[in-house]
């Protein structure tokens, strides 16, 4: 069987690692990377999935190429199965791509979470969303905090970003500033990584995730797996917690794979209620008790925080937020717009006219961005392109509310506040829903 995997370089070489590789009777003739999943347009160069990692039957590894070429791939190779490997789109986007691999003579294939699924030696408490930019990653550090302080040896497990070189970057262990600087990792990895790090954690990441798995399990006796955008978790969790965010009502039920993590949660978390309305709530409430009535539901605020909150009355501030949600996670703003209203500043700038180069590229391309900028930093270039768009912006204060410290990348003359936020569950605590799953995750 000839076999070509619809991807954006996470999920795709995961599902090929885990289910594919190793199989005589299957060819894997390429992957496609999707553009609009911050991963831009794939160049016509020589891209590939390397023969280290694709093993036996791949001597010069796997072709990578552009998404919109699907068609001509299925003709060109006589693919027999069209793969679907990628995450948090909607469930529309997804049948479009059925719809253009049967037209083209493919069948169409979603791998099911049994197959891709790896066991593990020790417990994992998955933690996992229904969109990008829920707060799994707030959660996921308050759960491995809780853990810690029981005395477990705790190692996260976070969802791959392989947007370096795939073979180096097999299995990443990061648990200092010094192993994220050495590794070279961008802006997007680093609002995922340094929060934990900063916590006193170390993160397991990479391309291959069952040497990631071994790795962390030979120095844990608990994994948190920490999820990306709305993907499954990568590893068979003992207890899978999954975020809703009411700011996005009805998405939990209307894009893939966030529904079947709904609907196979053992604990959902309704976060962001203190800034959504109660029919927002409400109608997030009633579709988990739809499709998810074993799920026990918890509710909770996204707290937000700055140091200096004073400094932000009567300034002109310009928003920096976490570059996925306000992307392809459709949200129009995040932490620092919060932080803005909240702490009285005169005005949020609109970055639009200050934009240069990938940034202004990235403002046109997401017209619903409500006057706050995307944190996007996947190259030099883009770090150097978002530098200088923050130098062009006149205003007197940054509210960086993308989970990673903005000043440690860019250099600007304005001063930058750093907005916090966390996960505040109502009337209990993380170690207490520890407690009400103990037998599950054997603790």
């Amino acid at each position: 069987m000839r076999v070509l995997i619809v991807g954006a370089a996470g999920r795709d070489y995961h599902d090929f690692n885990a289910v594919f590789r190793g199989r005589e009777e299957i060819d894997v003739v390429g992957f496609t990377q999707a553009p609009g999943q911050n991963l831009g347009e794939l160049d016509e160069t020589d891209r590939r999935y390397p023969s280290e990692l694709a093993g036996e039957g791949y001597p010069d590894g796997i072709p990578i190429e552009p998404e919109r070429r699907l068609e001509t791939l299925v003709a060109d190779h006589d693919v027999d199965q069209v793969v679907f490997s990628y995450s948090d789109v909607a469930h529309e986007h997804v049948m479009h791509l059925a719809s253009r691999a049967l037209a083209a003579g493919a069948d169409f294939r979603i791998v099911g979470p049994d197959e891709m699924m790896l066991p593990t030696a020790v417990p994992v408490l998955a933690v996992d969303a229904v969109r990008t930019g829920c707060g799994k990653s707030q959660a996921a550090g308050a759960f491995a905090d809780a853990l810690d302080a029981r005395g477990h040896e705790v190692r996260i497990v976070r969802e791959p970003m392989p947007y370096g070189e795939l073979a180096a970057n097999r299995v990443q262990r990061f648990a200092s500033h010094d192993d994220l600087d050495a590794a070279g990792v961008t802006i997007e990895e680093r609002e995922e990584y340094e929060q934990h790090i900063d916590a006193g954690h170390v993160v397991f990441a990479g391309v291959d995730y069952e040497a990631v798995r071994d790795a962390a399990q030979s120095e844990a006796d608990v994994i948190v797996w920490d999820g990306g955008n709305n993907e499954l978790p990568f590893l068979r969790p003992d207890l899978h917690v999954v975020l809703a965010d009411p700011l996005r009502a009805g998405d939990e039920v209307a894009y893939h794979p966030g529904e079947a993590n709904l609907r196979r949660a053992d604990r959902v978390i309704v976060n962001k209620e203190n800034s959504a309305a109660a029919e927002a709530v409400e109608t997030v409430v009633e579709n988990v008790r739809s499709v998810a009535p074993d799920a026990e539901i918890s509710h909770a605020d996204s707290v937000v925080s700055v140091a200096d909150p004073d400094r932000i009355a009567g300034a002109s501030v310009l928003c920096i937020e976490d570059g996925p949600t306000l992307t392809h996670g459709d949200a129009s703003r995040g932490a620092a717009a919060v932080a803005a209203e909240r702490y009285g500043a005169r005005e949020r700038i609109d970055p639009t006219d200050a934009a240069v180069g990938s940034i202004a590229d990235t403002l046109a391309e997401y017209p619903h961005l409500d006057r706050v900028l995307p944190a996007m930093g996947y190259s030099d270039a883009q770090i150097a392109d978002l530098e200088r768009t923050i130098r062009n912006a006149d205003c007197d204060l940054v509210l960086a509310g993308t989970p990673h410290r903005l000043e440690r990348q860019v250099s600007v003359d304005v001063p930058i506040a750093q907005v916090e936020y966390d996960v505040a569950l109502h009337d209990t605590t993380f170690d207490a829903l520890l407690d009400r799953h103990a037998d599950a995750i054997g603790l």
